[in-house]
């Protein structure tokens, strides 16, 4: 009995977030058969899988503007959030950083942000080597969060190894 209620409670979880994403104008969501949705953001194409057995609650809130997000928390103890247009996530903690400056929650576009800062601060004309180390270090914490949360970042994970003389101790 036990077990019905629990898969109950698993697909109303499920249920509420197809009806946020449904409803919200930049993200976009697939089922497969095995019991796993992905949400997708159109915003960047990045997206996140979500086993249902892996959800412990999904809670409907509002911003301080009013606008309704989904809170999804894991089995994991992991927590993500959808908004209208993102898949938001918290920072990972790296050394030398203090997160506690960064936003509490950060989303995927955040990194192409961090990155051109990142060029800005390294570009020849406008050198500022502190600043660009520190850019690193936010960098890599939206990008550990991301990978944290499930996100694929393999592929801006390299952006970094890109820039001319970009090498340091916040590259992950």
């Amino acid at each position: 009995m036990d077990q019905n209620k629990e898969l109950v409670s698993q697909h109303d979880l499920l249920s509420i977030i197809e009806d946020f994403v449904s409803k919200s104008g930049g993200l976009v969501i697939d089922k497969d058969d095995g019991g796993a949705i992905a949400i997708s953001q159109k915003n960047d194409s990045k997206s996140i899988k979500v086993k249902t057995s892996e959800l412990i609650d999904v809670l409907s809130r509002k911003d301080s503007e009013g606008k309704e997000f989904v809170q999804i928390n894991f089995t994991t103890g992991k927590k993500i959030l959808l908004t209208d247009q993102l898949i938001g996530f918290k920072p990972f903690p790296i050394p030398d950083l203090d997160v506690s400056k960064l936003p509490k929650v950060v989303t995927t576009v955040d990194l192409l942000s961090v990155f051109e800062a990142i060029e800005d601060a390294v570009s020849t004309t406008t050198s500022r080597p502190e600043e660009a180390d520190t850019l690193k270090r936010v960098f890599n914490s939206i990008l550990l969060g991301g990978e944290d949360a499930g996100f694929d970042l393999s592929t801006e994970r390299l952006w970094l190894r890109r820039l001319p003389g970009v090498i340091s101790k916040a590259s992950a």
